[in-house]
C-alpha cells in the first residue's frame, strides 16, 4: 500500500522559512516523478514544483521561483520543499504527489498518489 505523508507545515510570519518533508512508503521512490501542489480555501489545487526521478531537473511555478527549492533523497524515500521568504499568499494546504515515470510533470491529473497535505499559514 502506497502512502505519502507530509510534515513540516505550520504558522510563520512573512519573510520566514519552512521546510516541508514528504515521506513515501510502499513504492520505490526513484521510479517516480514527484511534485508539490497547494490549495488555498476556495481555490483550485495549484502546481508548485516538480522534480525528476534523480533530482537532476526541477521546475517551479513562477510565483515561487527563487524562493522555494524542491529536492529528494531516494535512499530515504523522502522529498523536500524548502520555502524561504514566505508571503501571505503562500498560505495553503501543501500536498506532495507521485507520478509514474521519471520526467517532470506539472499537470495534477498525471499524478496517481497523493498525501493528505500539511497546512502552511503565513501571517503579514
Amino acid at each position: 500500500q502506497v502512502q505519502l505523508v507530509e510534515s513540516g507545515g505550520g504558522l510563520t510570519q512573512g519573510g520566514g522559512s519552512l521546510r516541508l518533508s514528504c515521506a513515501a512508503s510502499g513504492l520505490t521512490l526513484g521510479d517516480y516523478t514527484m511534485g508539490w501542489f497547494r490549495q488555498a480555501p476556495g481555490e483550485e489545487r495549484e502546481f508548485v514544483a516538480t522534480i525528476n526521478w534523480n533530482g537532476a531537473r526541477t521546475h517551479y511555478v513562477d510565483s515561487v521561483k527563487g524562493r522555494f527549492t524542491i529536492s529528494r533523497d531516494n535512499a530515504k524515500s523522502t522529498v523536500y520543499l524548502q520555502m524561504n521568504d514566505l508571503k501571505p499568499e503562500d498560505t495553503a494546504v501543501y500536498s506532495c504527489a507521485a507520478a509514474i515515470g521519471g520526467d517532470l510533470r506539472v499537470d495534477r491529473y498525471q499524478y496517481i498518489y497523493w498525501g493528505p497535505g500539511t497546512q502552511v499559514t503565513v501571517s503579514s
